[in-house]
């Protein structure tokens, strides 16, 4: 076979679309969007990163900071919500052991997300749109350093992730409560608090314990799952409320507010944004090592119901640790620093910890194991959160803070350490286990590929995050320019590490894309034509 026709068939015959389920088809759309995105999202990074060591031409510092205002979003929400999503929606309705409750909805949910990132991309290309960071900056909006057009096109687009979000989050827990049509009826009730751990933590007092109704992984999305929509109700919020301003300067309104308290809103924004950054990722991650685990080392989880009451503990911890963001705020109430900010930012190395003890204790106990993809970039994925999770308790002291605060430490050794190795590794290492089984079978064509994947992107990750973090001891701002070559030898050395991680994708992909054959690619966006009502993989074995 040809080098063509393998491109177009993929690798033994790719894969065959028309033999797919719905329920595939909608994973399959949400990872690959994810995954282009993602693309988007490193190349947007290595932009940044060439221009940390020397200007680019063809993009001058409004663009650049338009860039920096972008990349997060599309990182987050364009690339990891979107996987993150397409595989929980299959995993919900596999582990379930029955439909998902409206793939009408599930296919809306991708196309609104995908739509709304496209959307809020173009207000920073089109209208160099730069507020630096999500929706957050001192209110009243300043209309004189930014465009009121290219903020109204940023919230259209973030309104759109935001309706996508609600959407995947009704179908998960309809479809964990909802009963079939023609199925006995389930208990809607016990199955709600199964999945929130409420009947976990019953069991801690009785002596007579019940049976979890809902597996453990779908306990932690379910849990997840609150934080997100959580988060996406505060973020709507804020973006409506920077419409009402951003339209009412279109008008001629003068809107010189007063009426919002810039204090409480950053506590408020800071609120729900942290229920991703420290509830979210950390819930989802861990849930998704349980499963993997369990999978990789056919065994039952080490200490399950120590598991699920720390999935628990996690959520509540989301709930009350977002002050850490305030400790540099003199307008911040010390009481929430240090409770909120140091002491219940110090207990997610526990709930962490508990994670990691947990997953490597049920690998050990199946030794010996292959070295598989899926558990060399599980491995990987932990140790990023290893790094991570203790970077960030550094920052989350009084002391500390003052010097690291808005510094590349923060963004390098610990956002980017924890995104692009713990929580990016852990997502691989689910596209890795969940390819066969959402493509029936599809072989991965280069396994050798895979290896250079792996390496890459541990080392360059790493890396990348190490010398960022060394430039932010020595003194070197985020979100801000540096044109005296103050910091080159640390920014040289990030960008290598940088294109390593680029370089690593796109092997990853040319992968993929072989695997499956670019006719079994479109294909995936087709109508499927199998009945959606047709019994799922598991229900067909039991």
């Amino acid at each position: 076979m040809s080098f063509m026709q393998k491109l177009m068939e993929g690798h033994e015959g790719g894969l065959r679309h028309e033999t797919m389920t719905p329920l595939q088809k909608i994973a399959m759309r949400f990872v690959v969007i994810g995954l282009l995105y993602y693309g988007l999202a490193s190349l947007e990074g290595m932009l940044m990163r060439a221009w940390e060591i020397k200007p680019l031409p063809f993009i001058d510092e409004t663009h650049f900071f338009s860039i920096m205002t972008v990349h997060p979003m599309v990182g987050i929400f364009g690339s990891s919500y979107m996987i993150v999503f397409g595989a929980f929606l299959f995993l919900v309705s596999y582990l379930m052991k029955k439909p998902i409750y409206s793939i009408k909805m599930a296919n809306l949910s991708w196309m609104t997300i995908a739509g709304g990132t496209l959307i809020m991309w173009l207000a920073g290309f089109l209208f160099s749109y730069a507020p630096l960071y999500t929706l957050y900056w001192p209110l009243p909006v300043d209309m004189e350093q930014f465009s009121a057009i290219g903020g109204i096109v940023y919230i259209v687009g973030v309104v759109g992730i935001m309706i996508g979000t609600f959407l995947f989050t009704y179908n998960v827990f309809k479809t964990i409560l909802y009963t079939p049509e023609g199925w006995e009826k389930q208990p809607s009730g016990d199955l709600l608090k199964s999945a929130l751990g409420l009947e976990g933590l019953l069991n801690f007092f009785r002596r007579e314990k019940k049976e979890h109704l809902v597996p453990l992984p779908i306990a932690a999305i379910s849990r997840g799952t609150i934080d997100m929509g959580l988060n996406a109700i505060v973020i709507s919020s804020a973006g409506v409320l920077i419409l009402i301003y951003m339209v009412g300067t279109v008008f001629g309104a003068e809107l010189k507010g007063t009426w919002v308290d810039a204090l409480l809103y950053k506590n408020i924004f800071w609120w729900g944004l942290d229920l991703i950054a420290d509830g979210l990722v950390l819930i989802f991650v861990a849930g998704t090592w349980y499963l993997l685990a369990m999978i990789i080392s056919g065994k039952d989880l080490f200490m399950q119901n120590i598991a699920r009451a720390a999935l628990f503990v996690e959520m509540v911890v989301s709930w009350t640790v977002w002050s850490h963001h305030l400790m540099s705020d003199q307008g911040q109430s010390n009481t929430l620093k240090v409770l909120s900010g140091e002491v219940v930012t110090a207990f997610e190395l526990v709930t962490q910890g508990i994670a990691v003890f947990i997953t490597l204790v049920t690998l050990y106990r199946a030794r010996p194991l292959k070295m598989t993809n899926e558990l060399k970039f599980l491995l990987g994925g932990i140790l990023g959160f290893m790094l991570a999770v203790p970077a960030g308790i550094i920052q989350a002291d009084l002391g500390m803070n003052r010097i690291l605060h808005n510094t590349q430490w923060v963004i390098g050794t610990h956002v980017h350490v924890a995104i692009l190795v713990g929580l990016t590794m852990t997502l691989y290492s689910a596209i890795y286990t969940l390819f066969p089984i959402l493509t029936n079978g599809a072989k991965l064509y280069s396994q050798k590929l895979a290896d250079i994947h792996f390496w890459l992107h541990l080392i360059g990750g790493i890396g990348m995050g190490a010398f960022m973090g060394m430039a932010g001891m020595d003194g070197m701002l985020r979100r801000a320019i540096y044109t005296n070559g103050e910091y080159n030898t640390y920014m040289i050395l990030a960008g290598i590490c940088g294109m390593m991680i680029m370089v690593a994708f796109v092997i990853f992909l040319y992968n993929i894309i072989m695997s499956i054959g670019i006719k079994g690619l479109i294909g995936i966006y087709k109508p499927a034509v199998i009945d959606t009502r047709e019994p799922l993989p598991a229900e067909k074995e039991s």
